[in-house]
């Protein structure tokens, strides 16, 4: 027999050879770049070979790098953490190991991984221009060069990486739905943090009959006109300096330096000096926004406070933002700078003392984006068979509680709200009782009561 027909009767008699093989994970040590978290034998790394396009499933690939730290006791399953931001390494996580309780730690293989575009996985090389216009633009010059500062990097971005085009959450879904693959499980459980939550979310509404149980932890609303999230994290921001002056009221001079003391006053002066120019190279909506980076570490707020009246300013934060996940899910429609003052305005109405909240730094980071956007916002239909867990803290500055009672009744039957009564964001691990709903439902599957509430224990 020729080879050529040898070839075509093997090819009839197994199928067409794939593009590319079944998705699977080749497991060995992890690479030694995680500063202050040595390799440990306790976790194992890998690296799932994927499609940049979902669809053009044959087409190029990218690796999406994973970690898997492995169950300290009677093992019940594998639990899939969802990293938030959008920009955290999930691996980073797993490596360090300290976002999990030790009854997950005990009862699951603990995996995650870093999300396409993030860290090890085709993140774009790509560096925002130092003289670019700040995260608050004052006229329709800046305005103007927002836009065009944006789309000169974006540009960057795409010709550092092959997937900054395709990097929405309903395809990630995707990749979390081959990453349940071939880690061999047949549903998925999910514990998806801040930003994670829509993750959680899209591809509960992609994949219902894969879903075994999926926390959603500081749930992030993706159903809100543009109006309404700016008003909305805003007035979270403002409830969160609230709730520090009335704890530096209660508290005593040792626990609060400010305590005794007209802190909205001082703070309003401390944002007249960062108007200034007193603080740089901190602008005043990184100053303004100390408040909810800090919640609920007040001691450590009220500290901060004291010493910029003194002068001292702390290091300047991280702004940046996974543009090509976040701008891709986020539509900042802004036509032109009237709109866009008439936003500022919204906010400061909305956060008399905090002027801002983080909705006016998702609009600075996707000014510009092409359209149209590739997981515009939308009303959720999910219909599970295990009702997804909605966590949220009441007083929680990034994703405020009325997105977690939105994100519950859109859900419905198939969403269940528990609520920690105190401060914060990301607030799993707060107390006992929020760490035992939680944990009960990931492994037992236990689904809590209707109006299940945690007291606040700060």
């Amino acid at each position: 027999m020729q080879l050529s027909a040898l070839i075509t009767a093997l090819t009839l008699a197994v199928g067409p050879v794939p593009a590319h093989p079944a998705p699977g994970l080749d497991w060995g040590a992890c690479p030694d770049d995680l500063p202050g978290t040595p390799p440990s034998a306790a976790v194992t790394c890998a690296t799932l070979t994927l499609p940049v396009d979902w669809a053009d499933p044959h087409g190029p690939t990218f690796g999406m790098v994973v970690a898997k730290r492995f169950a300290r006791g009677a093992r019940a399953g594998t639990l899939v953490f969802g990293p938030g931001g959008p920009g955290d390494s999930g691996v980073d996580r797993v490596r360090k190991g300290d976002r999990f309780s030790d009854e997950q730690l005990d009862r699951f293989d603990i995996v995650s991984f870093d999300p396409r575009t993030v860290k090890r996985s085709a993140a774009p090389t790509c560096v925002p221009e130092p003289d670019r216009p700040p995260v608050v633009l004052h006229d329709p010059a800046e305005f103007a060069a927002a836009v065009t500062t944006n789309r000169a990097y974006w540009d960057r971005c795409r010709a550092s990486s092959p997937v900054f085009a395709n990097a929405d959450s309903v395809t990630i879904a995707r990749d979390l739905d081959a990453l349940r693959q071939a880690l061999g499980e047949r549903r998925l459980t999910f514990h998806g943090s801040s930003y994670g939550t829509l993750l959680g979310e899209m591809y509960a509404e992609r994949f219902p009959d894969r879903v075994r149980a999926i926390v959603l932890e500081s749930a992030f609303d993706h159903d809100l006109p543009l109006t309404d999230f700016v008003r909305s994290e805003a007035a979270g921001a403002q409830d969160a300096f609230d709730q520090f002056v009335a704890w530096c009221d209660r508290a005593t001079a040792t626990e609060c330096v400010l305590h005794g003391t007209d802190v909205r006053g001082t703070w309003r002066s401390i944002l007249r000096d960062a108007d200034a120019g007193r603080y740089a190279p901190l602008t005043s909506f990184e100053v303004a926004a100390l408040p909810m980076a800090l919640t609920p570490q007040w001691g450590r707020l009220a500290g901060t406070i004291r010493d910029l009246a003194d002068g001292t300013a702390p290091k300047p934060p991280n702004l940046d933002v996974a543009a090509g996940v976040f701008c891709a899910d986020f539509p900042a429609d802004v036509r032109d700078f009237t709109a866009y003052r008439r936003l500022v305005g919204i906010a400061a109405k909305a956060a008399p003392d905090v002027r801002y909240g983080a909705a006016l730094l998702a609009i600075r980071t996707c000014l510009g984006w092409p359209q149209p956007i590739a997981n515009p916002p939308h009303r959720l239909a999910v219909h599970t068979r295990t009702p997804l867990l909605v966590f949220n803290a009441v007083h929680d500055p990034r994703t405020p509680y009325p997105w977690a009672r939105h994100v519950a009744a859109e859900l419905g039957r198939s969403g269940r709200l528990v609520t920690y009564l105190g401060s914060g964001h990301g607030q799993y691990q707060a107390s006992g009782c929020t760490t035992a709903v939680i944990d009960r439902y990931l492994i037992d599957l236990t689904v809590p009561p209707p109006g299940t509430t945690c007291p606040d224990i700060s």
